[in-house]
Protein backbone atom coordinates (compact mmCIF):
# COMPACT_ATOMS: atom_id res chain seq x y z
CA UNK A 1 0.00 0.00 0.00
CA UNK A 2 1.23 3.48 -0.86
CA UNK A 3 0.60 6.50 1.38
CA UNK A 4 1.13 9.90 -0.29
CA UNK A 5 2.37 12.68 1.99
CA UNK A 6 1.70 16.35 1.23
CA UNK A 7 4.95 18.06 0.37
CA UNK A 8 5.80 21.65 1.21
CA UNK A 9 6.07 23.96 -1.78
CA UNK A 10 9.26 24.31 -3.75
CA UNK A 11 10.83 27.77 -3.95
CA UNK A 12 8.53 30.25 -5.72
CA UNK A 13 8.32 29.99 -9.52
CA UNK A 14 8.81 33.76 -9.67
CA UNK A 15 12.38 33.56 -8.33
CA UNK A 16 14.88 34.81 -10.89
CA UNK A 17 17.90 35.55 -8.71
CA UNK A 18 20.28 32.60 -9.21
CA UNK A 19 21.58 32.77 -5.64
CA UNK A 20 18.11 32.78 -4.07
CA UNK A 21 16.95 30.01 -6.39
CA UNK A 22 19.98 27.82 -5.70
CA UNK A 23 19.84 28.33 -1.94
CA UNK A 24 16.06 27.87 -1.90
CA UNK A 25 16.30 24.50 -3.60
CA UNK A 26 19.24 23.44 -1.47
CA UNK A 27 17.21 24.14 1.68
CA UNK A 28 14.17 22.41 0.16
CA UNK A 29 16.22 19.22 -0.25
CA UNK A 30 17.94 19.56 3.12
CA UNK A 31 14.50 19.70 4.72
CA UNK A 32 13.29 16.82 2.54
CA UNK A 33 15.96 14.55 3.99
CA UNK A 34 14.62 15.14 7.51
CA UNK A 35 10.97 14.94 6.42
CA UNK A 36 11.66 11.52 4.91
CA UNK A 37 12.84 10.25 8.28
CA UNK A 38 9.65 11.40 10.06
CA UNK A 39 7.53 8.46 11.13
CA UNK A 40 10.24 5.82 10.81
CA UNK A 41 10.91 3.77 13.91
CA UNK A 42 14.38 3.55 15.42
CA UNK A 43 14.66 0.07 13.91
CA UNK A 44 13.69 1.32 10.43
CA UNK A 45 16.12 4.24 10.67
CA UNK A 46 18.92 1.75 11.34
CA UNK A 47 17.81 -0.95 8.87
CA UNK A 48 18.48 -1.24 5.18
CA UNK A 49 15.90 -2.09 2.56
CA UNK A 50 18.48 -2.24 -0.21
CA UNK A 51 21.15 -4.71 -1.32
CA UNK A 52 23.85 -2.03 -0.87
CA UNK A 53 23.11 -2.06 2.85
CA UNK A 54 22.97 1.65 3.74
CA UNK A 55 20.35 2.83 6.22
CA UNK A 56 18.32 6.07 6.27
CA UNK A 57 20.23 7.27 9.32
CA UNK A 58 23.57 6.53 7.65
CA UNK A 59 22.49 8.57 4.63
CA UNK A 60 21.69 11.64 6.75
CA UNK A 61 24.94 11.19 8.70
CA UNK A 62 26.75 11.04 5.33
CA UNK A 63 25.12 14.31 4.26
CA UNK A 64 26.34 15.95 7.47
CA UNK A 65 29.86 15.17 6.34
CA UNK A 66 29.11 16.20 2.75
CA UNK A 67 28.20 19.66 4.06
CA UNK A 68 31.37 19.70 6.16
CA UNK A 69 33.69 18.47 3.41
CA UNK A 70 32.45 20.90 0.78
CA UNK A 71 31.77 24.07 2.75
CA UNK A 72 33.72 24.07 6.03
CA UNK A 73 36.79 22.04 5.06
CA UNK A 74 36.47 22.78 1.35
CA UNK A 75 35.30 26.33 0.68
CA UNK A 76 36.28 27.91 4.02
CA UNK A 77 39.39 25.72 4.57
CA UNK A 78 38.49 25.21 8.24
CA UNK A 79 40.53 22.48 9.95
CA UNK A 80 38.43 19.33 10.34
CA UNK A 81 39.70 16.42 12.45
CA UNK A 82 37.81 13.69 10.59
CA UNK A 83 36.48 14.97 7.25
CA UNK A 84 35.60 11.40 6.24
CA UNK A 85 34.04 10.48 9.60
CA UNK A 86 30.93 9.14 7.87
CA UNK A 87 32.95 6.21 6.47
CA UNK A 88 33.85 3.08 8.38
CA UNK A 89 37.09 1.14 7.92
CA UNK A 90 35.50 -0.71 4.98
CA UNK A 91 34.59 2.57 3.25
CA UNK A 92 30.84 2.14 3.85
CA UNK A 93 28.76 4.82 5.50
CA UNK A 94 28.37 4.31 9.21
CA UNK A 95 26.83 5.95 12.25
CA UNK A 96 29.17 5.63 15.24
CA UNK A 97 27.93 3.56 18.15
CA UNK A 98 26.20 5.61 20.80
CA UNK A 99 24.74 8.24 18.45
CA UNK A 100 20.97 8.40 18.68
CA UNK A 101 18.76 9.29 15.75
CA UNK A 102 18.22 12.69 17.37
CA UNK A 103 22.01 13.16 17.66
CA UNK A 104 22.40 12.45 13.94
CA UNK A 105 19.55 14.79 12.98
CA UNK A 106 20.89 17.51 15.30
CA UNK A 107 24.39 17.23 13.82
CA UNK A 108 22.89 17.45 10.32
CA UNK A 109 20.93 20.59 11.24
CA UNK A 110 24.04 22.14 12.81
CA UNK A 111 26.15 21.37 9.72
CA UNK A 112 23.49 22.95 7.49
CA UNK A 113 23.35 26.03 9.74
CA UNK A 114 27.15 26.39 9.60
CA UNK A 115 27.05 26.01 5.82
CA UNK A 116 24.41 28.74 5.53
CA UNK A 117 26.65 31.11 7.51
CA UNK A 118 29.64 30.38 5.28
CA UNK A 119 27.56 30.94 2.15
CA UNK A 120 25.97 34.13 3.51
CA UNK A 121 29.43 35.68 3.89
CA UNK A 122 30.52 34.92 0.31
CA UNK A 123 29.63 35.57 -3.31
CA UNK A 124 28.82 32.82 -5.79
CA UNK A 125 31.92 33.67 -7.83
CA UNK A 126 34.27 33.45 -4.83
CA UNK A 127 36.85 30.70 -5.13
CA UNK A 128 37.36 28.17 -2.33
CA UNK A 129 40.24 28.81 0.05
CA UNK A 130 43.25 26.56 -0.07
CA UNK A 131 44.66 24.83 2.96
CA UNK A 132 41.71 22.58 3.79
CA UNK A 133 40.28 20.18 1.25
CA UNK A 134 42.01 22.00 -1.57
CA UNK A 135 45.79 22.37 -1.59
CA UNK A 136 45.98 24.49 -4.75
CA UNK A 137 47.66 21.80 -6.86
CA UNK A 138 44.44 21.39 -8.86
CA UNK A 139 41.88 23.98 -9.99
CA UNK A 140 39.87 25.19 -6.98
CA UNK A 141 36.08 25.39 -7.38
CA UNK A 142 33.90 28.45 -6.98
CA UNK A 143 31.15 28.66 -4.40
CA UNK A 144 28.60 28.44 -7.24
CA UNK A 145 30.14 25.14 -8.41
CA UNK A 146 30.19 23.73 -4.88
CA UNK A 147 26.55 24.69 -4.27
CA UNK A 148 25.41 23.16 -7.56
CA UNK A 149 27.37 20.01 -6.68
CA UNK A 150 25.62 19.89 -3.30
CA UNK A 151 22.23 20.42 -4.92
CA UNK A 152 22.70 17.51 -7.31
CA UNK A 153 23.95 15.31 -4.48
CA UNK A 154 20.94 16.15 -2.33
CA UNK A 155 18.50 15.60 -5.19
CA UNK A 156 20.08 12.21 -5.95
CA UNK A 157 20.09 11.12 -2.31
CA UNK A 158 16.51 12.35 -1.80
CA UNK A 159 15.54 10.02 -4.65
CA UNK A 160 17.38 7.18 -2.95
CA UNK A 161 15.52 7.88 0.26
CA UNK A 162 12.21 8.14 -1.67
CA UNK A 163 12.60 4.58 -2.90
CA UNK A 164 13.82 3.29 0.47
CA UNK A 165 10.90 4.87 2.30
CA UNK A 166 8.36 3.50 -0.18
CA UNK A 167 9.82 0.01 0.25
CA UNK A 168 9.86 0.28 4.06
CA UNK A 169 6.39 1.61 4.74
CA UNK A 170 4.76 2.83 1.53
CA UNK A 171 5.13 6.55 2.25
CA UNK A 172 5.80 8.63 -0.87
CA UNK A 173 6.22 12.34 -1.56
CA UNK A 174 8.85 15.06 -1.57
Amino acid sequence: MVTPVESPPEPPESLTDPRELLLGYLDFYRDAMLRKLDGLSEEQLRSSALPSGWTPLELVHHLTYVETRWLRWGFAAEPIDEPWGDHGPDGRWRVPDGLSAEDVKGAFRAACDRSRKIVAAARLDDIASTGGRFDGSQPVPSLAWILFHLLQEYARHAGHLDVTREIMDGVIGE
